[in-house]
């Protein structure tokens, strides 16, 4: 079965030299679920990863299903599941790569310690905030098809956290016009989580963040009217269930798995 990374990784290698499609590439190794081959079972939230030798290099090996994982091995191996920004987040900054489904698809990589480290501090820069207020809601300006495309790829991974966004352009009182995205009814809590998503949604469309605002309303306030009248809506996908028991390692964001 050909995966969303196969079909990144495919685009990627028929134009080298595109930015944009080396940026989606990344962005979708940050947003999929890998599986780390490990040395031995975990435990509790502590990993010892497999580290091989390449070249000088040390890297550990992620597959982005675990049969590739298993047809890697050809026999059954401890493995810890988690994203791929939570994975990169843990070894950045130990002179340790990616070896990205090595032998088994078609999208077999080697990724250095300089990649992890640059998605790392891509994938770190957070919003800056502001205090302004909309005073006019305009209909949208015609945005970059990237862009757009972008931030449907982003928003579909955000279930749960809002039942919708409008995308608009907006005076405010301070006279500075900008395009906008506006959350409604985000959960408590999930304004940062938003906004950092929408900034990388933009860093890995090719453009600069800065083009795109992002505010919060409540579906009561009278100003989120105006934006339905003009606004570009984006649905968010439901909340997926979870299970209340407890998380293997690398699933659970608040308590990352520590390597060894």
């Amino acid at each position: 079965m050909t995966t969303e990374i196969d079909i990144a990784h495919a685009r990627m290698e028929e134009d080298p030299e595109n930015d944009q499609v080396r940026l989606q590439f990344y962005e979708r190794l940050a947003d999929s679920e890998l599986f780390l081959l490990l040395a031995e079972e975990a435990t509790g939230e502590t990993l010892k990863p497999e580290v091989f030798p390449v070249d000088d290099q040390s890297f550990v090996l992620v597959f982005d299903r675990p049969d590739r994982l298993a047809e890697f091995v050809g026999k059954p191996a401890p493995y810890a599941a988690m994203s791929g920004r939570a994975l990169a987040g843990m070894v950045a900054g130990q002179g340790i790569g990616l070896g990205l489904n090595l032998e088994v698809a078609p999208s077999a990589m080697l990724l250095p310690a300089e990649a992890v480290d640059w998605l790392v501090s891509v994938l770190g820069a957070g919003p800056q905030t502001a205090e302004a207020r909309p005073v006019e809601i305009l209909p949208p300006a015609r945005l970059p098809d990237t862009v757009i495309a972008g931030l449907d790829r982003k928003l579909a991974t955000t279930g749960g956290l809002a039942r919708f966004a409008w995308l608009a352009r907006v005076v405010y009182d301070t006279g500075i016009r900008a395009d906008v995205l506006a959350f409604v009814d985000a959960v408590p809590g999930a304004e940062q989580a938003l906004a950092a998503a929408i900034g990388e949604a933009l860093t890995f469309s090719g453009v600069e963040a800065g083009m795109l605002d992002v505010i919060f309303l409540q579906s009561s306030d009278p100003i989120a009217a105006q934006f339905a009248k003009v606004g570009f809506r984006f649905d968010l996908p439901a909340p997926v269930a979870r299970s209340d028991g407890p998380k293997p390692p690398g699933m659970d964001p608040n308590s990352p798995p520590k390597l060894r």
